[in-house]
């Protein structure tokens, strides 16, 4: 894959920064059933036609458009909706540089799945360490 910071979570998710017209097109081959994009459309590296691409291959999109500088736990709130609709298919969720998506991971694998510390900090701690902004959506999402 082109897509910077690739990981593969679960046997049925897949985490990146944002994917390629190459990319998209391997997505079936994958096995891949929805492509969750948590950057905005306005982020410098967004994909034109993003959306219509990843459709066209038979796979659903859903874009949840989180702001770098000001993300909402509504937003993750959402995020965990959309993972649980798609329970049961091969999932891809993406970003810019998955920055935003694996701290959402990493949220969804420790509050939601219950796993321990170590093990949802996979694959977040191999790509950054959230900064202020970002600590703050955690404990917060932490405390709910």
């Amino acid at each position: 894959m082109d897509a910077e910071n690739t990981y593969q979570v679960f046997d049925w998710l897949w985490t990146s920064g944002q994917l390629s017209r190459q990319d998209i097109a391997k997505l079936p081959a994958l096995g891949i059933g929805a492509v969750i994009n948590l950057a905005p459309p306005t982020s410098s590296n967004a994909l034109a036609g993003e959306a219509e691409l990843v459709t066209r291959q038979g796979v659903a999109y859903v874009q949840i458009p989180v702001d770098w500088e000001k993300p909402d736990p509504a937003q993750f709130f959402q995020f965990v909706h959309v993972m649980k609709a798609f329970e049961g298919r091969n999932l891809w969720v993406h970003c810019a540089k998955n920055m935003r998506v694996s701290a959402f991971v990493y949220l969804y694998r420790r509050f939601v799945l219950g796993e321990t510390e170590e093990a949802a900090s996979f694959p977040m701690r191999e790509i950054w360490q959230p900064n202020e902004t970002w600590q703050t959506l955690i404990s917060g999402v932490a405390k709910t």
